[in-house]
This record gives C-alpha cells, structure tokens and sequence, in this order.
C-alpha cells in the first residue's frame, strides 16, 4: 500500500504523486500549524487554501480514492506533515511514501530525511506541472554570465510552439512591452473580476480561521475567490473574455479603488494547481488568434506565464539556499509599521497596503513599484521585507517571492535576476496613477517637508549606493545627473532623507 501525500498548493489531478493510484493506496492530506504558521499568513490565505484543499480531497473522494484528510482543529492533529504521516504510517501496511516535490527548499530539505525517520521508502516526484524543469533551467543557465528572463523565453516560446510561425514570432517580435505601458486613461470602467460566494465548504472554513488566526494580519471578509478548479477557470474565461483586450495597455497602471485592474488575478489559482500554466497559454493565444484580443496583451500575460513564473522558479532552485541570504546593498532598516496598517501619509503606499490588507493582492506595479520601490529607496532590511511579501498575498510561495523580492525588488541578489535596480522617484507614480491627486505630500516638489518622499529617498539611495552602483552600465545616466548635481541639492537630499528616516525610527507618522 502507498501512502500518497498531497500538499497545499499541489491541488491538481495532474500532480505526479496522483498518477498510478491503485484501488488500495490511501491518499493523504492535512491542514498543519507548522505550513500556516512559519510565517503568520494572512487570514485570506490561509482560509483560501485549507477551503481549496478541502474541495480537492472531496472531488479525490467523488472518483472513488482513499482520502484522509485532517483539518487543522481536529483533536489528533500533531502539527506537522511529518506527524500527520508518520500516524498513518504507524497505523497502517504503508510500503512507500510518494510525494510530489514541495515549492519551498526548506520543506524539501526536511522531507529528504524522512526516509530514515519513517522506516520506508519515501519518493519525491518532479513537479512537471511547471514547464522548465530545475535540469531544464539549470542547463540553459550554463556559461552564462547573465540570466536574462527574455533570452529564456524566448526558447520557450520555441519549445511550447507559442506565439510561433514558421520563420519566427508571431508578428515579428518577442516582445511588445513597450506597447503596454500606459497610463490610466480618464474615465476608465474596468470590468469585474471574478467572486463566488462561499458555499458551506468555505463558510467553515472563514469561522475557524476567525477564531485560530484572529492575531493574522489582514481582512478575512468578503471572501469571493474561486476554491474549486471549476470556479477556477471560469475566473480565467471571464478574465479572456472581458480583460485580456486591455491587460498590456494598462498593466502597469494603478487607479485608486481599482484593486484588480485589468489583471487576471488567477495567479493563486496557478500556485496552488487549480490552473495549469499551459492551458491558460493556450486559452490566451486562442483569443488572440480569434480575433478577441490584440496581440501587445497576449503576449504580456503568455509572457508573465511561460516566461516570468518559470524564470524566477529556475532561478530560485539554481541558487538556493544561498539566494535567500543575499544582501547585495547591505539594507538593514526595520520594515516601518505602515506596512501592516497603512498609516501614513504616502498615499500611493496606503492605498497598496489597504488593498494588501483586504484582498491578500496587490498587483505587480503596485508590489514592486510602490511598496517594492519604497523599500529599496529605503533600505529595508530583505529578511524582514521578503517575510512580509511572503505572508501578506494569497499566490506567494518562496520560489515565486523571494526571487521576485530579493531580485527583482531590493536588488539584494547584485544584478543576478535584474539588470539594475528598479528604483524610481515619484514622477513614476505620478504617471501611472491618480494616487498623488489624494496625497498629503506634493510630487512636483522634490525638497521639503511638503516634497514627496520618493523624490529625496530616490537621489539619497542613488548617492548614498553610488560605490555599489556606479559601475552598473544601465545607470550611467543617473550618475551623471548625480555629478552635474549642486552640493547644496545633494545637501538638501541628504537633509531630507535623513528627517524622514529619524521620523520613522520614532514611529512618527510620515
């Protein structure tokens, strides 16, 4: 008999560990304190994954299989996988354990050893869900001094026949990102996205994560997201149906009380196996080549599937555990409590936090353009932002954040994931949003009490990283703007920065 475990973010019939179950293997699955816990998850989250994984051993259960499923207030509950199945294998004829490989390297690294401990076999399967294997990435990164996301994608583009004809690209380019940086135009009405109220699955669900995680940072209500990979895919179809069109026009914009844009918002849904990355491809090149959407938006979105989401899994299984303690800028300040209660006075912050708060999303500008730009500029410590991202959105698992955050973010990593560090006054923000028209500060003044802070923060992270940074041949502008500078301007940037940054040590409201 085999015992077949299946973890949270593996809710797929596709999952390796499910393939071959014969009539007598016993399937596995637990809501532990030890995967809700290690970070304080948000309410959302968690009540997202423990209702998704309930519905999944349901269906496992429709199709005649063996499931044991342990909810987290069930009296026996140790607290642990490795308890959970350690029980069943004391009490049971198991002889094999089969999993399919965990996303987080710490988890890996504990099953490794649970062979011995167990007293049976344990195998761990690829996760072929993911369209690169680790050996895949691993291979095409050999020799290169530089692991570029587009150059990888664009043999993906040609291994999965994506967006292809015979003598190359579909319209004659890899890439149309300059086509979908608009700002937010006046009078934009963004469709919905996709809600579904909570069936009696979920209702559960909510009152038990009311009452353990009551301490949990974020809003457990309303809860509308898809828990089933039915409702899973209707979000997909409503999102190519009424979204796609717009997505690469406005993907980089922001508007205030438009949390979900025109993005897809289905990336929980293919973090935990609700969705497969493949068939939202396919899904999205089919409307392009229907005719129902233009091709700068469907080679944004196939891009952040077949390129991004493989890219940053790639690079976070090449480069761990090692990537996880890069601090490249030697970034040490303490993550400021508006994070986690959105006052202040930045409004383009509150506004991403508050959204952070009730959603557990945020979109990508807003990730990294806003709550990321503000933690580069000001040197928070990686640790203690990377744990915040980790907890705060219901689609982050380590392999998609850390690199998205350590690279991608704060630069941490020295260039291996990012060309240069995406750091941005609020001319940015400015431009991509209407968050400055409600702000207490004023983004056209770049010194002051009443400046934007992102102005003084930008010049002072630039001059005071120059030693790091100069030589990076992406910034040669920005430095010699730096040096063209005024020593009475880099003096009033200095002034200001360090007001801020003794203002937020004295947990002052800034």
């Amino acid at each position: 008999m085999k015992l077949r475990l299946i973890l949270g973010d593996q809710l797929s019939r596709q999952i390796p560990s499910l393939r071959g179950t014969e009539h007598d293997d016993l399937v596995i699955m637990a809501e532990v304190r030890s995967e809700a816990t290690y970070v304080k998850h948000h309410k959302k989250k968690i009540a997202f994954l423990f209702s998704a994984m309930r519905h999944f051993a349901q269906e496992l259960r429709s199709e005649n299989l063996a499931v044991t499923y342990v909810c987290y207030d069930a009296p026996c509950n140790t607290g642990t996988l490795f308890g959970e199945v350690q029980r069943v294998v004391d009490a049971q004829p198991i002889d094999e354990v089969v999993v399919t490989s965990p996303g987080e390297h710490r988890l890996l690294n504990e099953m490794k050893g649970w062979s011995a401990r167990l007293g049976v076999p344990v195998s761990i399967l690829n996760d072929d869900r993911f369209l690169a294997t680790e050996e895949v990435f691993a291979q095409w990164a050999v020799g290169r001094k530089h692991l570029r996301m587009e150059y990888f994608y664009r043999e993906m583009r040609k291994k999965y026949s994506v967006l292809m004809e015979p003598d190359g690209p579909t319209g004659g380019q890899w890439n149309y990102d300059a086509e979908n940086r608009k700002p937010p135009a006046k009078g934009l009405v963004v469709p919905p996205t996709f809600a579904v109220a909570p069936d009696k699955i979920t209702q559960d669900v909510i009152a038990l994560v009311e009452s353990t995680f009551a301490d949990h940072f974020g809003d457990l209500k309303p809860f509308a997201y898809a828990v089933t990979r039915q409702d899973a895919l209707a979000a997909l179809e409503l999102f190519i149906r009424t979204r796609l069109e717009h997505f690469g026009d406005y993907q980089d914009a922001m508007i205030q009380g438009e949390p979900w844009m025109y993005h897809s918002h289905i990336g929980l849904y293919l973090n935990c196996g609700l969705l497969l990355p493949l068939e939202c491809i396919q899904k999205a090149e089919d409307a392009y080549r229907k005719g129902h959407a233009r091709l700068n938006a469907v080679e944004g979105f196939i891009r952040q599937i077949l390129g991004w989401r493989e890219f940053v899994r790639g690079l976070y299984w090449l480069k761990m555990p090692s990537y996880k303690e890069t601090n490249f800028l030697e970034a040490d300040r303490a993550l400021p409590a508006f994070y986690w209660t959105a006052d202040t006075q930045m409004n383009c912050i509150r506004q991403a936090v508050l959204e952070t708060k009730q959603n557990a999303y945020a979109h990508h500008i807003q990730r990294l353009m806003v709550l990321g730009n503000f933690a580069l500029l000001a040197g928070l410590d990686p640790e203690e932002v990377n744990q915040w991202y980790l907890l705060v959105y219901a689609d982050a698992y380590e392999w998609v954040e850390l690199p998205n955050v350590s690279g991608m973010v704060l630069f941490a990593d020295g260039g291996i994931l990012a060309s240069k560090p995406y750091a941005a006054s609020g001319a940015y923000i400015k431009k991509m949003s209407n968050y400055c028209d409600g702000c207490s500060y004023k983004v056209s003044a770049k010194n002051g009490f009443k400046a934007c802070p992102f102005n003084y923060l930008y010049w002072d992270f630039i001059d005071r990283n120059a030693a790091k940074l100069r030589g990076n041949p992406r910034m040669g502008f920005v430095f010699k703007t730096l040096d063209q500078m005024s020593d009475d301007k880099r003096s009033a940037v200095k002034a200001d920065a360090q007001r801020f940054f003794k203002a937020l040590e004295n947990n002052e409201k800034v």
